[in-house]
């Protein structure tokens, strides 16, 4: 028998306590039955529902991409008698990723840049070893729905405790000059869903991901950014070198509210010197209506993927 706080987390808010809730939501799956739980759309008054886009629960190859992101380029444990922890499981290299489904040590800023690898389709541990988490896809109830001023969101319609997997953030992985090409062609109505991850790795190195899910993506297109987010974004490698963006809760977040992150990559906005100058800067911004205490009035801004429209700065 579950006990009651399990039995509150695995009934979805809105569907039994309101009929008014659950009458306002469109029954339309957003995921098209791609996830393990169809995603429900919720209009504030009547109207069509989110723009259509090609749905994909994972990452597809786009323009310019390198490498693509369906290869398997990762050989495979051999734990078969033993579970997949650190020292004898070649796909965790510093320490054991999860605890009972939970990121370790989310709590801890300077854990958040540690790599993440998850056992893959070579490997022989079972479906159940404790390194499988982002791979498992959607465990929980989400919802789109219409914000007052930021247009579509996502919400969770569950309990998600503090470290779970909440969702990914797939779609075309792109070159860079094709990134530049889609925002150069973006006016200033457009939303735009394009992300660029650099991961700082040896030598001064830095290794770029652009993910676009404008025409094909999953639910994370939904999300909205936050100053003082909920969920955290860290790049995990399963099969191939392109990570899976995965979000994971940091911090319990309650039925019925909504999902964030942080589009610069920030958490809770630690802000250098450096950083407010750029944070001031107006060009291209659009105001953030996140309504945190620290929120920093625009949106975060990447200005290397518009340095072809922008003139040199002489100062």
């Amino acid at each position: 028998m579950k006990s009651a706080e399990a039995a509150e987390e695995s009934r979805p808010w809105g569907m039994a306590e309101s009929g008014k809730r659950a009458d306002a939501a469109k029954q339309t799956d957003v995921a098209r039955g791609m996830e393990n739980f169809p995603v429900s759309v919720w209009l504030r008054e009547a109207g069509p529902g989110p723009a259509p886009f090609q749905y994909t629960p994972e990452h597809v190859a786009g323009p310019g991409a390198d490498i693509d992101p369906s290869q398997i380029t990762f050989p495979g444990c051999m734990c078969v008698k033993t579970p997949c922890v650190l020292g004898t499981c070649s796909c965790i290299h510093h320490e054991d990723n999860y605890d009972k489904l939970c990121l370790r040590d989310i709590g801890l800023e300077t854990k958040y840049t540690r790599p993440v690898f998850e056992c893959n389709v070579l490997c022989q541990c079972g479906e159940h070893c404790t390194n499988r988490v982002v791979q498992r896809g959607l465990q929980f109830h989400l919802q789109v729905f219409q914000t007052d001023k930021k247009g579509w969101g996502l919400r969770t319609l569950q309990l998600i405790p503090k470290g779970r997997f909440v969702c990914e953030y797939a779609g075309e992985v792109l070159g860079l000059s094709e990134v530049r090409r889609r925002i150069h062609l973006q006016t200033a109505y457009d939303s735009n869903y394009i992300i660029a991850i650099r991961e700082h790795v040896y030598n001064g190195q830095v290794m770029e991901t652009f993910v676009d899910p404008t025409y094909i993506g999953n639910i994370g297109r939904f999300l909205n950014h936050s100053c003082e987010p909920n969920l955290l974004m860290i790049p995990v490698r399963i099969d191939s070198m392109v990570p899976k963006l995965a979000l994971f809760a940091a911090k319990d977040i309650l039925p019925g509210q909504e999902l964030s992150y942080d589009y610069s990559g920030r958490f809770l906005n630690h802000v250098d010197s450096k950083d407010k100058e750029r944070v001031d800067h107006r060009k291209f911004r659009k105001p953030c209506y996140c309504g945190a205490k620290s929120c920093m009035t625009f949106l975060p801004y990447d200005s290397s993927l518009y340095c072809s429209l922008e003139k040199p700065d002489s100062s």
